[in-house]
């Protein structure tokens, strides 16, 4: 067998896979540890959502492995050093959710700049406009090009930094972002959103230091991992209300228990990684994914070579 596909695919990728090499779409084998075993013996790709963690372990036993591919969901469950070192490449699409991910933090900012009103000069309670505000992106993944330009069609100021990312760097003129360094993003900003790529280096990277110098009434954004900013600042930063309001797509398991920062806190909404699921960008992912398993397994010889392509053309309606 060449694909073993656990993670649910539209139809029309499983075809175009099952018509280019031998593949096989096995849902049932995610929670089956035995079954997974028995069939990635002899598998040269894997397509697996993110209920499967990817580890040395798994990767012992399947000896002709030569990629991962995840259509859904971030990369943490899949140990990427491992992969590194067993020659497996890891397939995944880095802009096939951009678009789905910039309109839900535009929703989000719209929510939290309204739903939490502070009182005016005369005494009513009022919130903000997103066109009169400052917003700060906090690296610059795909999704921050596509963000930038909604947020600029609103009128808002965008500035933005990234430590991988020099400031006299093109990219941030092309994409219509100011660069400012960390403290000043923080400064800065109204509504602060979250979009750099964790890595355990940048673990607390917003901290107490950070949100203490956070602009009057600042709402946070957070669609990267929730380890980016310290569980005790920020659970500080809500309760006195230094930050009117945070939002993360996701939270790492155990910040809501009783006894943490962040239980009971009344400003903060959680939600379960919504931010990149939608039924556009699940199709666009998917074929990401195919295509670059494709490419990286070459093609099969045959008559079936030109059906398939016929499927693949119906992918541009999604791009």
């Amino acid at each position: 067998m060449t694909v073993l596909i656990l993670e649910p695919l539209e139809a029309d990728v499983v075809q175009w896979l099952a018509e280019r090499h031998d593949a096989r779409f096995a849902p049932e084998l995610v929670g089956d540890a035995r079954g997974l075993r028995a069939a990635l013996r002899d598998s040269r790709a894997l397509i697996a959502p993110p209920e499967v963690r990817v580890d040395a372990e798994l990767l012992q036993g399947a000896p002709v492995l030569r990629a991962i591919g995840r259509a859904s969901g971030g990369a943490e469950n899949i140990d990427v050093e491992a992969c590194r070192k067993a020659g497996v490449e890891v397939v995944r699409s880095q802009r096939s959710t951009a678009s789905a991910e910039a309109e839900f933090a535009v929703g989000a900012l719209l929510s939290l700049l309204r739903r939490v009103p502070v009182e005016g000069s005369d005494g009513l309670k009022v919130g903000r406009e997103l066109g009169c505000s400052t917003i700060g992106l906090l690296g610059l993944a795909p999704a921050a090009q596509v963000l930038a330009q909604l947020l600029h069609a609103f009128g808002s100021r965008v500035v933005g930094y990234d430590p991988g990312l020099h400031p006299s760097d093109a990219t941030w003129a092309r994409w219509g972002i100011e660069p400012v360094s960390l403290g000043e993003l923080v400064e800065q900003s109204d509504g602060l959103v979250l979009l750099l790529s964790y890595f355990e280096r940048f673990r607390g990277l917003i901290g107490e230091r950070q949100l203490e110098r956070a602009r009057a009434g600042q709402v946070l954004v957070g669609l990267s991992q929730s380890g980016l900013v310290d569980e005790v600042a920020l659970g500080r930063a809500l309760r006195t209300g230094k930050l009117r309001a945070a939002w993360f797509d996701s939270l790492e398991p155990g910040w809501l228990e009783a006894g943490r920062p962040l239980h009971g806190a009344t400003t903060l909404q959680v939600t379960p990684r919504l931010a990149g699921t939608t039924r556009e960008s699940r199709v666009r992912a998917a074929w990401a994914v195919a295509r670059g398993l494709d490419e990286l397994l070459g093609t099969v010889p045959g008559s079936k070579k030109k059906s398939a392509d016929k499927i693949a053309a119906k992918a541009a309606d999604y791009y």
